[in-house]
């Protein structure tokens, strides 16, 4: 089964070897039928600190490197 991965924004890069990455999505809701935008947080592991808050990454699964990490940020 392959990793999933996910494209978003980092939002945040104050912790050592991690970011904080912000995830968009679109939906229709069920009822009312008009787009809908929802985001969520993920922290995700950024071994060498290369990344910054505004750039757009893509984060993979990973196995669980601590309490709330369990994504990491791959090259494109």
């Amino acid at each position: 089964m392959p990793k999933r991965t996910l494209q978003g924004v980092v939002v945040s890069d104050k912790q050592d070897k991690t970011v904080v990455v912000r995830v968009d999505r679109r939906f229709t809701h069920p009822l009312y039928k008009k787009t809908i935008r929802r985001s969520k947080n993920y922290h995700a592991h950024d071994e060498n600190n290369e990344f910054k808050a505004g750039d757009t990454v893509r984060i993979e699964e990973s196995k669980p490197l601590s309490k709330l990490k369990r994504w990491t940020v791959v090259r494109d």
